[in-house]
């Protein structure tokens, strides 16, 4: 296990599999937060209910802790391996390549790189914000609907939101189709293209339906 770790093929298969559970529980979490259109009762409701998922056999929020435990484990995971792969690359290319090669091989790279360091100080800020609630305009114990709310009528934290929203999907496009090359599942030219179609649709959907709640909020259809 040690040396599988250790290997680049090793940590490009760690990076892969992380970021399909990432991607998984991306897309869970932005069903559940469209809810909010369905109204305070149901929003607080499904809110509620994450925290009893599993009950009587899982005592209180046992099973948000272990997913909360599980995705932090992923997200560090990740985040040491392509630091690790970025650094190995750098030391193995110390001459950048030429032409159009170096332009897409930059972009993806500063696309990746860049965007995974904001995409972490947003969950940061994220976890500060409606897990811990002390950097909620609003933090208020058992009210996630009204947390919500008031997150996004300050123009600034919708910013921010959209901001790192549009990163996470440049990062969603480029590392699922990065995911299903490591993993072997593009074998051809024409699979290429279809795992390069499906990553850009799958991003955009993500993006689109957490953007949706800020959107809503500000524009008085969420209040």
């Amino acid at each position: 296990m040690g040396a599988l770790w250790r290997s680049t093929i090793g940590k490009k298969a760690v990076m892969a599999a992380t970021g399909i559970l990432m991607l998984l529980w991306l897309i869970a979490h932005m069903a559940g937060n469209l809810k909010i259109f369905f109204g305070k009762t149901d929003f607080d409701h499904y809110a509620h209910w994450l925290h009893n998922v599993g009950h009587p056999l899982l005592h209180g929020a046992w099973f948000l802790w272990i997913s909360r435990t599980v995705l932090l484990v992923a997200v560090v995971l990740h985040a040491v391996s392509a630091y690790q792969l970025s650094r190995r690359d750098l030391k193995a290319r110390p001459v950048g390549y030429k032409g159009s090669t170096r332009w897409q091989a930059s972009y993806a790279t500063n696309t990746m790189r860049y965007g995974g360091v904001i995409i972490a100080l947003f969950i940061v800020y994220h976890l500060l914000d409606l897990t811990a609630l002390v950097a909620n305009p609003n933090g208020v114990e058992q009210d996630p609907y009204g947390n919500v709310v008031a997150d996004f009528k300050h123009w600034y934290i919708a910013l921010a939101y959209i901001v790192a929203m549009l990163t996470l999907c440049l990062h969603i496009a480029h590392g699922f189709w990065s995911a299903a090359r490591t993993l072997g599942a593009v074998r051809s030219r024409s699979r290429e293209k279809a795992f390069k179609a499906v990553a850009g649709v799958l991003a955009l959907v993500i993006t689109l339906g957490f953007l949706a709640v800020p959107i809503g909020v500000m524009s008085g259809l969420v209040d």
